[in-house]
C-alpha cells in the first residue's frame, strides 16, 4: 500500500472504494510489526481500533462520519484513554488503566479519528532524546542508532516511518517540535490553553501544551481545529473561538518576518542546518516576505530559567506518586516513610528523580525567592520581549536544534549537554506562544533537518497559513 501523507486522500480514495478503513488499518499494524524494532509503540490497541474502524467506515459509507474520519492516529503514552493502559513511560505507572479519557481523546473519537496505540516516550515527558523511557529508548528510523528526539519520540517515529498518519504528542519545552525536527516531521505546539489539558498527566502545569505531528499541514490544522476550544475540565483553556483552521490555509500575503540572528551565528549550531535555514530564508524573501534579522539579547537565560520553573513544577506535580493511592508500590517497606522512599526510589528512573531533587531544592525555604522567583521575573521579561517583536513582526524565525539527531548514548550522560539541546524551543515555550517545527530535507548524512516558525498569542492561523506556502 502507498504511504499516505494527508487524510484528504485518504477520504477520497475510501468514497472511491480504492480503500477500506479496515484494510489501512490492517497495513498500519503491518508497519508497526516490521518496524517494532525503532520502539515507537508502548502498546497496539488491536482490539479498540479494529472496532473503531469497522464503525467509522460504516458512517463513511452511510454519509454521517465525522471531520477525521479515516484518520488513524497514536497517542502519546501520558494521555488518558479510558479503559486502557497510560504510563507516561514509567515504572511508577506500569499497570494502571485510564478511568477516564482526556478531553483531546474524547474529540478526537468524536469526529471519527481511530486510536492505534501508545507511543513511548522520556519518563512523565522529562528528556529531550527518549532515552529515560522505563521501556527503553526509541530510534530514528533514518539511522537506528541515532535518537528520535523527546520527550515525544515515538510520536515522531510512528508518523515517520508510516506507522499511522498523525500522532499526538505534548510539548512543554519543545517535546513535540524537536522529535519532529528529528524525523523530518511536521510538528505544532500551539499557544498555551489553546488545547485542554484535562487528562494530560502532568509534568509542568504552566508550560505543558498538547501538539500534533503530522506530514502536512493540513492535517496539523484540521487536527487543531479539532482539538482546540473550551473546556469546562481545564480551567486554564482559552475561551476564545476556534477558527476553521482547515479551511483558511490560503497563500500567505506577504510576512514581515524577523530572523534571531543570534541563533544563527551561535557556535553550537550544526553548519549543515545553518545552511539549509539561510535557504529557507531566501525562499521566503523570493516568496515575496520581507525579513529582518533582530538581536534577542536573552538568548542564554532561556535554557536556565524553563528548568529552574518547570523541575519546580515536576516537584510539586509528582507529589503524588506516594506508593499509597495508585502506581507502584514497595511490598517491603516496614513503615509509611520506608514505604515513600522505595516507591519513589524504586518506581521513577534517574532523570526524573534529579528534577524532583532539584525542583524541591529549588522551593526549598531559603532559595525560593533566589531561584523560583527569579527565573519567573526572567521568564516576564522573555515573555515581554516576545510580544514586542511578535508587534513589530508577523512572525519570529529561528532553528528548532542546534544539531541533527545524535547518537544513541551520546549526550544522556551529561545533563548540562542534554538540557542545551532545548535552547531553541524553550523560547516559545517560555512565552506561551504557538510555534511550529517545519522540515527542511536532509543533511549529506541523510538525517532530517529543519526550521522553527514562531507567530503571536493565538495566531495559529497566520503560523499555519505561512507554514503552508513555505513548504509548497
Amino acid at each position: 500500500m502507498k504511504k499516505y501523507t494527508t487524510l484528504a486522500e485518504i477520504q477520497a480514495h475510501v468514497v472511491q472504494q480504492k480503500l477500506s478503513l479496515p484494510d489501512l488499518l490492517e497495513y498500519y499494524f503491518q508497519q508497526i510489526e516490521d518496524y517494532k524494532h525503532l520502539n515507537a509503540f508502548n502498546e497496539v490497541f488491536f482490539l479498540s481500533a479494529k472496532k473503531q474502524a469497522a464503525d467509522v467506515q460504516e458512517k463513511i459509507n452511510n454519509q454521517t462520519a465525522g471531520k477525521l474520519a479515516g484518520m488513524v492516529i497514536g497517542i502519546k503514552d501520558n494521555i488518558c484513554y479510558q479503559d486502557h493502559l497510560v504510563t507516561a513511560s514509567s515504572k511508577m505507572l506500569e499497570h494502571f488503566v485510564a478511568p477516564y479519557s482526556a478531553t483531546v481523546v474524547e474529540r478526537l473519537l468524536a469526529e471519527d479519528a481511530i486510536i492505534i496505540g501508545r507511543l513511548n516516550c522520556d519518563e512523565f515527558a522529562m528528556g529531550g532524546s527518549n532515552e529515560t523511557s522505563y521501556f527503553g529508548p526509541v530510534r530514528n528510523a533514518a539511522d537506528q542508532e541515532r535518537v528520535a528526539g523527546g520527550s515525544s519520540g515515538g510520536s515522531a517515529v510512528a508518523v515517520q516511518a508510516d506507522m499511522c498518519l498523525a500522532t499526538l504528542g505534548t510539548d512543554t519545552g519543545g517535546s513535540v517540535r524537536q522529535p519532529a525536527a528529528f524525523c523530518g516531521c511536521i510538528g505544532l505546539k500551539p499557544t498555551y490553553g489553546r488545547i485542554s489539558r484535562y487528562g494530560v498527566i502532568a509534568y509542568a502545569s504552566s508550560f505543558d501544551q498538547v501538539g500534533t505531528i503530522t506530514s502536512s499541514v493540513d492535517d496539523a490544522a484540521l487536527l487543531l481545529e479539532v482539538l482546540a476550544g473550551a473546556d469546562d475540565k481545564d480551567s486554564t483553556v482559552s475561551q476564545k473561538p476556534v477558527p476553521a483552521y482547515s479551511r483558511s490555509l490560503v497563500p500567505a500575503q506577504k510576512q514581515k518576518i524577523a530572523v534571531l540572528q543570534e541563533t544563527l551565528n551561535s557556535e553550537a549550531l550544526d553548519p549543515e542546518i545553518r545552511e539549509a535555514i539561510l535557504k529557507g530564508i531566501e525562499k521566503l524573501k523570493t516568496d515575496g516576505h520581507e525579513i529582518e534579522y533582530v538581536s534577542f539579547d536573552l538568548l542564554d537565560y532561556l535554557v536556565p530559567a524553563y528548568y529552574v520553573l518547570t523541575a519546580a513544577e515536576a516537584s510539586s506535580n509528582l507529589s503524588r506518586y506516594d506508593g499509597v493511592h495508585y502506581g507502584y508500590r514497595n511490598k517491603d517497606a516496614k513503615d509509611l516513610n520506608q514505604l515513600y522512599k522505595l516507591s519513589r526510589a524504586e518506581g521513577f528512573g534517574p532523570e526524573v528523580k534529579r528534577r524532583i531533587l532539584l525542583g524541591t531544592f529549588i522551593l526549598s525555604a531559603g532559595y525560593y525567592d533566589a531561584y523560583y522567583q527569579k527565573a519567573q521575573k526572567v521568564r516576564r521579561l522573555i515573555r515581554d520581549k516576545v510580544e514586542l517583536l511578535l508587534q513589530q513582526h508577523d512572525a519570529i524565525l529561528l532553528p528548532v536544534t542546534p544539531t541533527p539527531a545524535f547518537k544513541i548514548g551520546e549526550n544522556i550522560k551529561d545533563p548540562l549537554v542534554m538540557y542545551m539541546e532545548d535552547i531553541f524551543t524553550v523560547l516559545a515555550s517560555l512565552s506561551g506562544v504557538p510555534a511550529i517545527s517545519l522540515p527542511l530535507g536532509n543533511n549529506q548524512s541523510g538525517l532530517p533537518l529543519s526550521v522553527q516558525l514562531i507567530a503571536a498569542h493565538y495566531n495559529e492561523t497566520a503560523l499555519l497559513n505561512l507554514s503552508h506556502s513555505f513548504l509548497k
